[in-house]
């Protein structure tokens, strides 16, 4: 009997990990960091940046009426609360070690979509794949401390918007609508992909066009919604946060 145990705890903790509660909680120190480090390197400087997600869900809240830090704040810690009410039902067991794990499997992750996307990238173009898949709309490249603070938030609010409103939004319809929840799964995956490549090159800011770009895009895109899928929003976002801190800080050549 004893010889199952680490099988169960292993599936026990690929289940818990994955839900909403722990994606939460897994969360805020990337929100945190990156809310603190953006304040911090934008003092004084002309050019203010930020990651085009977090603009969206800032302009969001403030055309119903909400603005500032502490509106932010409020609309984060309502959001856990009512995630917290939500699965209070699943008795989810809590295991601080856990978040630990989460983010030691986030960078595994991180390097393997490094090694996999950039070479299939490289074999297809016979080109270097792009360095990041940051930079959407945050205008020339700014310095390492800005660099540093757009990781975290891409991998905090492009993972939001991209994976848990897109893709899981798009993937429930689509499981209501056809009662084939896998297939739903698959399509919400490209479709998100294809959306998340393409934005990076909208607007006055936008990246110039290349297929080599577009397609690794497109790939790191996919391999972040299986991840979300399968994993959920907490190591998805670590894993983004995480390959960009690395390529940024050059960790990854």
């Amino acid at each position: 009997m004893t010889a199952f145990q680490p099988d169960r705890r292993i599936r026990s903790y690929l289940e818990v990990t994955r839900s909403a509660s722990y994606g939460f909680i897994a969360a805020l120190p990337l929100f945190l960091a990156y809310e603190i480090l953006i304040l911090l390197v934008n003092q004084g400087s002309a050019q203010q940046v930020r990651v085009g997600a977090d603009l969206w869900i800032k302009q969001l809240i403030a055309a119903v009426g909400g603005s500032g830090m502490f509106v932010v704040g409020l609309v984060v810690m309502a959001a856990g609360v009512a995630i917290l009410l939500f699965e209070r039902k699943r008795k989810l067991p809590w295991r601080p070690a856990w978040l630990c794990w989460m983010l030691l499997e986030s960078l595994v992750y991180a390097v393997l979509v490094a090694a996999v996307v950039a070479n299939i990238v490289q074999g297809l173009f016979y080109t270097v794949a792009p360095e990041s898949a940051l930079f959407a709309q945050e205008g020339a490249r700014p310095g390492l401390g800005q660099m540093l603070a757009l990781s975290l938030g891409a991998g905090l609010y492009e993972e939001l918007v991209f994976r848990v409103v897109l893709v899981g939004g798009m993937a429930w319809l689509l499981a209501r609508a056809t009662g084939n929840r896998r297939m739903s799964y698959v399509v919400a995956a490209v479709a998100g992909a294809l959306l998340f490549s393409a934005v990076h090159y909208v607007g006055a800011f936008g990246d110039p066009f290349t297929l080599p770009s577009f397609t690794f895009r497109f790939l790191f895109g996919i391999t972040l919604n299986a991840l979300y899928l399968a994993r959920g929003f907490g190591v998805a976002a670590w894993t983004h946060a995480l390959y960009d801190v690395m390529v940024v800080s050059h960790l990854l050549t």
